[in-house]
C-alpha cells in the first residue's frame, strides 16, 4: 500500500511523535533494558515509563504512528512491540523531496 503523505504529516506534527520515532531510532540509547531483544521492537510499556503519561494517550500516539506506516507492531505474548518502518520512512522522504 502506498504511503499516504498526509497521513504521515499529520503523524508528523505531533513533538512527542517525532520524540517516538527518534528514540526508536537506537532503541538501546533511549530505553532501559527489557526482556526480549530491541531487534523485535520496544514494549509499548517502555514508552509508558519514558513519557510519564497514562498508557491510553501513549497507545494513541502509537496508534497514530503506525496508521501512518511509520512503525510496525508485533504481539508478543501480552506485549506489543514497536518498531520504525525503515522502508516507509524512506519512502516518505523520497516523496517528499520529489514533491516540494
Amino acid at each position: 500500500m502506498p504511503i499516504d503523505l498526509d497521513e504521515v504529516l499529520k503523524a508528523l506534527s505531533h513533538p512527542l511523535r517525532r520524540e517516538m520515532l527518534e528514540w526508536l531510532k537506537e532503541p538501546e540509547k533511549h530505553f532501559v533494558e527489557q526482556d526480549h531483544p530491541f531487534e523485535i521492537g520496544v514494549c509499548a510499556g517502555k514508552f509508558d515509563e519514558r513519557c510519564g503519561l497514562s498508557q491510553s494517550t501513549v497507545s494513541a500516539h502509537l496508534a497514530t504512528l503506525q496508521r501512518a506506516g511509520l512503525v510496525t507492531s508485533r504481539k508478543v505474548g501480552q506485549w506489543n512491540f514497536f518498531k520504525r518502518d525503515e522502508r516507509n520512512i524512506a519512502e516518505f522522504l523520497r516523496r517528499i523531496g520529489e514533491e516540494l
